[in-house]
């Protein structure tokens, strides 16, 4: 607005103004300064903003160093989660390794009994036992059935030592991505903050993007463009009073419209009371151009102020908006150190949980490998007996063919002897005819007896003679035992 050494353009005004006239550039005059409101409100804005940011500084710059220090501790932890579930791995693989072949021990061993108990005995073997028996009736089972209840202990104790030793990986790494997600949300609320506070998107994402120096230097400038205007409303009010007070008839109109003036203006008091000094009528016609043109422009300046505050306010609105981001990022991240802290107490606990599961593992691991020692060991000795008792079927019919030999031979010695026993006989009897009636009876009694008899019989009164099993049975037994190598 203009001063009375100063004017802007405007349309050239009546020579003479009325009192009507200037009375209502009074009113409207004393109107405007209700605006001193907005003004103040505005100084408060400012300073409140500035605040904020100053805070704002501060807490970023402690979200910053807490979020780089919480993301290298995340690494070094992922580290020691990563190196102990190597070792959960290299544990369960051998786990695996060993009950798999563990199982291949117990089925071999199975496969083993249950040809035992497939083989029956030939009942050659046992005239005198009635019931049918199998090879499996000759072992003693209570040995397996132990060895597999020790064996299925120590796999149990083994698998429980490997699950307890994943959860507690499986905890320690949930731990860590509740860390890693509240990093996150703080992150993103920031961004979506910054982009929706900024319509040229985020500048680098970080959270010195939040508050922008230049979003107070713009207030500070408006905020000082309303002090000036409202300045330049205060010195039409002066201007109208004084412009009045040289009008006849207007000393008392003007006490009383500045009767009530805004809280907090002082202006136009002393002015109203203070006797008018005398100005010539060139310098009145000056002052009531200006003051004419002045009063056109009165309700621009009030409508600048307001739009003025109006932008303010929605500065301020953003800047609030995002310190209360900043101030949710920083609790989000102060959260995610809390959460840090009880893992760091828990550390040492985790990292002693994978030599704990090695010592365990190791020590069922030795158990069960000598169950599946134990294991090879009665497979072997039950194989063992089921060659055995091939090769007894075996040895059985090597010994009936010793005895056919054997019988052949005292078959074809009979038959020699027999012969030999028929010319003895003869040949005693024609020396009988010859020579008998020339010699005395009582010389030689046995003179008349028969040849002497040979017989060839078993000792022992046929003990161990060898079963009567057939040659089937036998022949299939031969098969097998050479199928063994």
């Amino acid at each position: 607005m203009a001063s009375p050494s100063s004017s802007l353009p405007f349309d050239p005004a009546p020579p003479t103004v009325q009192l009507e006239t200037l009375v209502s550039h009074l009113v409207a005059s004393k109107r405007s300064l209700s605006s001193i409101e907005q003004v103040w409100q505005a100084n408060e804005l400012v300073t409140s903003t500035r605040k904020s940011l100053e805070t704002s500084v501060v807490t970023s710059a402690r979200t910053s160093f807490l979020r780089r220090g919480i993301s290298s501790q995340l690494l070094t932890l992922d580290q020691v989660l990563l190196k102990s579930r190597e070792v959960e791995n290299e544990g369960a693989r051998e786990y695996n390794e060993a009950t798999r072949t563990l199982d291949i021990a117990n089925q071999r061993l199975k496969t083993t009994l249950e040809a035992l108990r497939s083989t029956i005995v030939d009942t050659h073997l046992r005239p005198e036992v009635q019931d049918t028996r199998t090879l499996l009736d000759f072992v003693d089972e209570s040995g397996v059935e132990k060895l597999d209840v020790t064996t299925q202990e120590s796999i149990r104790a083994a698998n429980a030592a490997h699950e307890e030793f994943a959860e507690s990986n499986r905890t320690f790494s949930k731990d860590l991505e509740r860390v890693r997600s509240q990093l996150t949300v703080s992150q993103q609320r920031t961004l979506k903050t910054v982009v929706e506070g900024n319509g040229d998107g985020p500048r680098n994402g970080s959270q010195s993007d939040l508050v922008f120096p230049e979003t107070l230097n713009d207030m500070e400038d408006r905020a000082k463009d309303m002090a000036d205007n409202l300045e330049s409303l205060v010195k039409h009010f002066d201007l109208c009073v004084t412009a009045i007070k040289h009008t006849e008839g207007g000393g008392d109109a003007a006490r009383r419209i500045t009767d009530d003036l805004p809280a907090g203006m002082d202006v136009g008091q002393y002015s109203v009371q203070a006797p008018s000094e005398p100005i010539s009528d060139e310098e009145k016609k000056e002052m009531m151009e200006v003051l004419e043109n002045d009063a056109h422009q009165v309700e621009d300046v009030v409508m600048e102020i307001r739009d003025s505050f109006a932008a303010m306010e929605t500065m301020y609105t953003l800047v609030s908006e995002q310190i209360n981001t900043l101030e949710q990022e920083h609790a989000s991240i102060i959260s995610a150190f809390r959460l840090l802290e009880k893992i760091g107490a828990r550390l040492h606990p985790f990292i002693s949980q994978s030599e704990v599961f090695v010592m365990r593992w190791d020590s069922e691991k030795s158990k069960i490998d000598e169950h599946m020692e134990e294991l090879e060991n009665l497979r072997s000795f039950y194989d063992g007996f089921l060659s055995a008792y091939d090769n007894l079927l075996v040895e059985i019919g090597r010994r009936q063919f010793m005895e056919q030999r054997m019988e052949k031979v005292v078959q074809d010695a009979m038959t020699k002897v027999d012969k030999l026993y028929e010319e003895d006989l003869e040949a005693r009897e024609a020396f009988k005819k010859e020579q008998g009636d020339f010699l005395p009876v009582d010389m030689w009694p046995g003179l008349t007896e028969s040849p002497l008899r040979f017989e060839i019989s078993t000792a022992n009164n046929g003990d161990g003679r060898a079963p009567g099993i057939s040659k089937s049975v036998i022949q299939n037994a031969i098969r097998r035992v050479r199928g063994r190598g």
